[in-house]
């Protein structure tokens, strides 16, 4: 395509080649039938030489340009077009004039007209040479369109209001947000008439991009786009848009042409709109046409509209995802909770049954061996149902102020130490960094968990980092559920093999793993996920397959420091008596082993209503220790509560496979109370039991 189709301003059409100077002539015959028809044209008629000066014009010309009769004669052609626009028109009708031909009206421009008043109005031109006896001329018919214009954009914005319903509605209604979402390119191409359109996101977990959806465009050049860091640049940014300069349009061309030089043939026009997600963006709207300055002000609204409602489908699609995602998880809570405090009952009946057969047997190094054996293995047990409950946030932990900066170094100086010389750790923590609220414990096993599940991830040798930052929450995030407040932060990073997007969908859930059998519990994620939203925190884990994976979490920062813990006072017996409140008859049988074996006097109750009768028969009972979960209508709790109204100052001793944080106990009631866990062995009952009666009642 020459200069000529490019001319900004007034071009021309034509009509044909003809000797105006014969046609108008008064000798000419004819002469005024000639004069009648250019004056009767339909059309503003004008006629210029080759340098451009006005010789001719029709009293149509004159009244749109609004010129009084023959004020148009003489000036230059350049006086009809917008300032800005002047020189290129010039140059254009230099080469035009040099390689004159006939071009017909609407010829696929828009092009601007200027009255004498300095105001611009649409025109469509047509141009055709003309043969006279002072050399060649050049005429113009011109036709105002702005009510045609006008008509258009009528109609064109009907079309994107009724897409925008279509679109509403597809998003609204489907139960497959990715396929509703992957008609949306099509139907934005065939509102605007356009060959090509995608939508490109960030991804969620790491700041690359990803085509979610397209039309007319090659996988190769999508994964082109993608990947151009000019193109992740424009994405993060948010200054896509302004109040003069909506969606990004000036230049993107040239770059997509940077990025994919494929495109620069094919296209001569190009669009980005910004997806918004609250301050952020969360990708880009792209679209792409033949013509040159195809997306005018309205075309990029209606872009900038289907951006909008895209962006808050997704965001509705991903909140929906992850309240799914959390029931689910809250639901698996709920249910390994109840096992685990099944389980627990067992372990309890085992391990007692051990012990007791341990205190009666004979010294036989073979059978205290087979003994030992059975009682580690109720052990594993044991932690194994620890970690359900920490899943299910059921885990009874003891939050305390933990030293940030030591407990890293310690960790880092182990980790090193025991990951392999192909692992290299590093540990990085500013000393401004406040101490964390958490069980200590806990939090050092989280670490270690998601430093152990880095290294299975870097089986050639890597790099493992650990960082730890404060972070300051001003207001209620509905993200991660976090409150206002001041957190600690924990990284743990890796450049191993990566997580797949279908494994990573299940990786906080209890028991999945892609271990070999024998080689992992697949308790691992979800125990820290427990622990971390057990303790007001919020967790989250990013991956890339062959990049690497990120998992951070927060937790409350401590208000005090920490504190040396108190030496526990050693543990005495006693011959107090003691009610045992247990409906598990095994269970219920091994407790009262475990106090005659301790020198109390048990006192047995299988449920609530026998536990008070005997209370109201045996004034001498010392102490109450129950269940909290009973068979019948009373809970331990309620039985604790009753049995306090007849002896106000009786101590009492709750036992639970459950955990605390499942327990609905009225603390306002209790105050500080002693909760022991089962599987339970002999000498931490002695030693709860003391506690009780060494505190008056509580502990």
């Amino acid at each position: 395509m020459d200069q000529v189709d490019s001319w900004h301003g007034l071009s021309f059409l034509a009509h044909g080649p003809a000797d105006i100077g014969a046609m108008f002539s008064k000798h000419a015959p004819d002469a005024d039938l000639f004069r009648a028809l250019f004056e009767a044209a339909p059309d503003a008629m004008i006629v210029v030489d080759r340098q451009g000066t006005i010789v001719l014009t029709n009293a149509h010309a004159e009244r749109l340009f609004g010129y009084a009769a023959r004020g148009l004669v003489g000036l230059q052609v350049e006086a009809l077009l917008p300032a800005a626009l002047e020189q290129a028109h010039i140059a254009h009708r230099a080469h035009y004039t040099s390689h004159p031909r006939v071009r017909a009206m609407g010829a696929g421009y828009e092009l601007t007209g200027v009255r004498a008043d300095g105001q611009s109005f649409p025109v469509e031109i047509g141009l055709s040479p003309v043969a006279a006896s002072q050399g060649t001329l050049y005429a113009a018919s011109i036709r105002d369109i702005s009510e045609t214009k006008r008509a258009r954009q009528a109609l064109e914005r009907a079309r994107f209001d009724a897409t925008m319903a279509q679109i509403s509605r597809r998003l609204l209604a489907a139960t497959l947000h990715e396929k509703a979402i992957d008609d949306i390119p099509k139907l934005v191409a065939a509102t605007l008439d356009i060959p090509a359109a995608a939508i490109i996101l960030i991804h969620p977990h790491h700041a690359g991009l990803h085509a979610l959806a397209s039309t007319g465009l090659p996988q190769a050049v999508l994964e082109s786009l993608s990947g151009d860091p000019l193109m992740r640049d424009i994405a993060h940014s948010r200054t896509l848009q302004t109040d003069e300069q909506p969606p990004l349009q000036v230049g993107v061309i040239e770059v997509l042409r940077g990025t994919c030089p494929s495109l620069a043939s094919d296209y001569r026009d190009a669009a980005l709109v910004s997806l918004p997600d609250r301050h952020e963006s969360m990708g880009l709207l792209l679209a792409l046409a033949h013509r040159k300055d195809y997306f005018d002000r309205d075309r990029l609204n209606f872009l900038q509209m289907v951006a909008n409602i895209l962006a808050a489908s997704i965001q509705r699609g991903r909140s929906e995802e992850q309240l799914a995602h959390s029931q689910r998880l809250d639901a698996l809570g709920q249910l390994t909770g109840g096992i685990a405090h099944d389980f627990n009952n067992l372990l309890t009946v085992i391990s007692g049954n051990l012990q007791l057969l341990e205190m009666d047997l004979p010294e036989d190094p073979a059978t205290r061996k087979t003994l030992a054996s059975a009682s580690r293995a109720v052990e594993r047990g044991a932690a194994l149902t620890r970690k359900l409950l920490t899943f299910s946030r059921r885990q009874h932990l003891l939050p305390r102020a933990v030293h940030t900066v030591q407990l890293l170094a310690d960790l880092s100086e182990m980790l090193g130490r025991t990951l392999g010389e192909r692992i290299i750790v590093t540990a990085e923590c500013p000393n401004d960094v406040p101490a964390a609220y958490a069980d200590e414990g806990e939090l050092e096993a989280a670490l270690i968990n998601l430093a152990l599940n880095a290294r299975d991830a870097m089986p050639h040798g890597g790099r493992l980092a650990i960082t730890a930052r404060s972070c300051a929450i001003a207001k209620p995030e509905e993200d991660t559920g976090l409150a206002p407040g001041l957190y600690v932060v924990f990284t743990v990073s890796d450049n191993g093999e990566g997580i797949p997007p279908k494994i990573m969908e299940h990786a906080l859930e209890p028991f999945f793993t892609t271990k070999e059998a024998g080689k992992g519990s697949g308790l691992g994620l979800s125990m820290v996920y427990g622990f971390v939203k057990q303790s007001g925190g919020h967790f989250h884990i990013e991956s890339q397959v062959g990049y690497g994976t990120r998992a951070e979490f927060f937790l409350p920062a401590a208000v005090s420091t920490p504190a040396e813990e108190a030496v526990p006072a050693p543990s005495r017996h006693g011959r107090e008596t003691v009610l045992v409140v247990e409906d598990e008859p095994e269970v219920r049988r091994v407790a009262a082993a475990f106090l005659r074996a301790l020198g109390y006097i048990p006192c047995e109750a299988a449920d609530a209503t026998t536990a008070l009768e005997q209370l109201a028969k045996h004034t001498e009972i010392d102490l109450l220790f129950t269940d909290i979960v009973l068979g019948g209508e009373m809970t331990g709790f309620e039985l604790a509560a009753k049995a306090r109204e007849r002896h106000p100052r009786l101590p009492v001793l709750f036992t639970s496979g459950y955990e605390y944080a499942s327990l609905d106990i009225d603390t306002r009631a209790f105050g500080v109370f002693e909760l022991l866990r089962k599987p339970y062995r002999r000498e931490q009952l002695g030693a709860a039991i003391r506690r009780v009666f060494d505190h008056g009642g509580s502990a």
